[in-house]
């Protein structure tokens, strides 16, 4: 069974106007977000769960929070450069897009405890220390741009094979009723004296698909972190999250198509665009528990539990059909509208992660997250039955392990290497891809300043398919990287 995962949108849809997307997709898409961090931990793999003293802590382990010794504020900017390279039917296509966002921002405030007069200061509660930080954690920006020329089929054999899945009569509004208003697709007699809708191009279609991502998510974080005998480190975080997505996609088809001129058959040219336009925008909130535990002076354990986040989300999606033929005739329907409300929870998360430490050397950081997307859950309303996307997710999904591994190397007093190799697993359990990045950076430390620069590049595959038509379903095999740059500007009082 080919998997639907499609780029362009949610899929490419309409069954009726109550029906018309798959919103599984999107819950996933929104589901697979990333720990917010600084500069200095992306640098290292975004390995930083039992590093601590970091101000991604905060939208971490906040646990991490109790290695503070001073109050510190930081801010970090970044580049984001996507490349989408497409084979499509044998053609080679190519896509860039480039864009600057705010990355990271966070503050702690240490709060020294104090102890009873001749107590060991070294024992017990030491400090409870406070963080607020905001962090973008996925990015949508992104161009795919594919097409070729396609001898087998055309989009107007979707189009028939929704209209034949209307049980004789085509729903007034419905993709299909466009299509065939446009002639792109008829009825024709069959064998038995019966009809089925066919499409009827034939030949060789030109086809070419465009679409344009933009959007993001986003989390407020709010945490406490608590010291205990340079031993214990335990943080409570809450976190207030947002998302955005905008999608714009055009599936433009070139050809020839049999159809009815004057009431006599004739062979016309004709090009036609379907449209689709998607603005997803939702808020929600999670709650992080964490602890680090320090056996020896040279080793730390941590362990954070990401609560799933339940969000409220508002999705409007249009789609419109447009089609010209070479004899003058020209047809066009939509923009037509599908707002929905729904509510999503997201999996939960764990995490655990060990730091060694080299003296003043250094450290080594990995990281393990597991995952379980089969989990995701959307919630039925009384405009949306979630039945069916809920079970696509239980089918088609999965639990994964996410695996991070860095270090740092302290060169002098002031100056810092770092570099990190991330894993993530993708949630399909068919035609995706693992998601790798690598990255390097540098730190300098002049008083209570200090700059942080990251480099990362992100790589993976995905197969996606325009139209779902069954086993002829044409598909696109998409590489897509990342060349992304972080600068972090810090200040410790």
């Amino acid at each position: 069974m080919k998997i639907k995962y499609l780029l362009t949108v949610i899929a490419i849809v309409a069954i009726t106007k109550d029906s018309f997307a798959q919103y599984s997709q999107d819950a996933i898409r929104f589901s697979t977000f990333q720990t917010g961090s600084t500069s200095r931990i992306k640098g290292i793999g975004n390995a930083g769960t039992a590093v601590g003293g970091d101000l991604s802590s905060i939208s971490g382990n906040p646990a991490g929070l109790g290695f503070f010794t001073h109050s510190e504020i930081s801010i970090t900017p970044e580049y984001d450069g996507s490349k989408v390279n497409s084979t499509y039917l044998g053609q080679f296509g190519t896509a860039s897009k480039n864009n600057i966002n705010f990355n990271n921002a966070g503050v702690v405030i240490y709060q020294q405890l104090s102890t009873a007069k001749g107590r060991d200061k070294s024992k017990g509660w030491l400090s409870i220390n406070y963080g607020a930080a905001y962090a973008r954690t996925n990015n949508f920006y992104e161009n795919i741009n594919y097409g070729g020329k396609n001898a087998s089929n055309s989009i107007g054999d979707y189009y028939a094979k929704l209209a034949n899945g209307d049980g004789g009569t085509i729903p007034d509004g419905s993709l299909e009723s466009w299509a065939y208003q446009h002639n792109l697709i008829d009825s024709y007699s069959t064998t038995g004296g019966g009809s089925e809708y066919r499409r009827n191009a034939f030949g060789t279609v030109d086809q070419q698909s465009n679409a344009i991502r933009t959007g993001g998510q986003s989390e407020v974080n709010l945490a406490f972190g608590a010291n205990y005998s340079n031993k214990l480190y335990i943080g409570v975080g809450v976190s207030l999250s947002d998302l955005r997505y905008n999608s714009y996609s055009v599936f433009n088809e070139t050809g020839t198509a049999s159809i009815l001129v004057n009431n006599n058959d004739a062979n016309v040219g004709f090009n036609s665009g379907y449209i689709q336009n998607q603005v997803t925008k939702g808020s929600g909130g999670n709650i992080k528990l964490g602890v680090i535990y320090k056996p020896v002076n040279a080793v730390r354990l941590g362990f954070t539990f990401t609560s799933p986040t339940f969000y409220s989300i508002d999705d409007l999606y249009q789609e419109s059909l447009g089609t010209k033929f070479n004899n003058g005739s020209n047809y066009a329907n939509g923009p037509q509208d599908y707002q929905l409300s729904y509510n999503l929870r997201t999996p939960l998360k764990l995490t655990g992660g060990a730091a060694i430490f080299i003296g003043k050397y250094g450290f080594i950081s990995g990281d393990i997250d597991y995952i379980d997307y089969k989990t995701t859950h959307l919630s039925t309303n009384d405009s949306y039955d979630a039945t069916f996307d809920n079970n696509n997710i239980k089918a088609l999904y999965r639990s994964t392990i996410n695996a991070h591994v860095g270090a740092e190397a302290r060169v002098t007093n002031m100056f810092y290497l770092r570099g990190g190799y991330s894993l993530q697993g993708s949630p399909l359990k068919e035609n995706g891809s693992d998601i790798k990045t690598v990255t390097g950076g540098i730190g300098v430390r002049f008083g209570s300043y200090y700059v942080d620069a990251t480099y990362a590049h992100i790589s993976g595959n995905q197969t996606v398919y325009p139209y779902e038509i069954g086993a002829a379903s044409p598909s696109a095999a998409l590489q897509k990287t990342n060349n992304n740059a972080f600068l972090t500007l810090g200040y410790t009082f």
